[in-house]
């Protein structure tokens, strides 16, 4: 362990084995730091954050500050950080509220500068969210993910996995897995073939994607009755079943179809 004399360590605090905390960050007592993380300068871990092993907090983090949120009323939660995950400079994590009782970023994560996870926002694994990015309340983000710069999304939005959202979009629908989403208002503009492709997915199950969201996107204007013709017309598969179960349990709406 080295922890420079310069920083706050409050002595309540769990420090695994292995961790570096730099001059001037601050640790405060309930907070708990997995080992072989690194905490950067001018980092600071506040009341309930829990970071998991081999993380990087870059210098002017703040994780685990109390939601931005009137309704909050002091309750007991927490900010937690996977795995393996770097969180860059001047990001910050407030931790959670009654609803969900805790702020979350899964394993292998990749929060770039100055993103924002408002309060209850839930973050799978591997999902990379790039600079400015911000989160409002009760967000949810699976596994894969990846929102490039300055996007904003509305609270209690569900974004699906091996999803792309392209920079400075604005998102306030749903939006489901394996797909490419641009333009204003935020749109189908494809399947996210790359991400699928480096990530092991073959063709065949690529090609199976892309006929599903043909039917969704591109054929129809009326999701039920595409959902409908893609239960009828189209084999089953683990990817029809994540994507038709996603669109049942968006009961608000998923984001529009291909427009010219």
């Amino acid at each position: 362990m080295s922890i420079s004399p310069l920083a706050y360590v409050h002595p309540d605090a769990k420090i695994g084995q292995n961790v570096t905390v730099e001059p001037f960050a601050s640790i405060y007592g309930n907070v708990e730091v997995g080992d072989g993380t690194w905490i950067g300068p001018n980092a600071v871990l506040m009341d309930g954050a829990r970071i998991g092993s081999n993380c990087r907090i870059f210098p002017g983090a703040v994780i685990s500050a109390i939601p931005q949120d009137l309704k909050f009323a002091g309750e007991k939660t927490t900010a937690e950080v996977g795995d393996g995950t770097t969180i860059r400079e001047c990001v910050t994590i407030n931790r959670g509220t009654a609803d969900r009782l805790k702020t979350a970023v899964g394993s292998n994560c990749l929060l770039m500068a100055y993103v924002h996870l408002a309060h209850d926002c839930i973050v799978g694994d591997n999902v990379v969210i790039a600079n400015s990015v911000n989160l409002a309340g009760h967000v949810t983000i699976d596994d894969w993910a990846i929102l490039e710069g300055n996007v904003a999304v509305q609270q209690f939005i569900h974004i699906g996995a091996h999803s792309f959202i392209a920079g400075a979009s604005l998102v306030r629908k749903n939006v489901p897995p394996f797909v490419k989403a641009a333009r204003e208002p935020l749109s189908y503009v494809g399947v996210n073939v790359v991400g699928l492709r480096r990530r092991g997915y073959s063709d065949e199950q690529i090609t199976r994607i892309e006929d599903i969201y043909r039917e969704i996107f591109v054929r129809n204007s009326n999701v039920d009755r595409a959902v409908q013709n893609v239960e009828q017309g189209l084999p089953r598969s683990p990817e029809r079943g994540l994507i038709l179960d996603f669109i049942r349990n968006s009961p608000k709406g998923i984001m529009r179809g291909l427009t010219e």
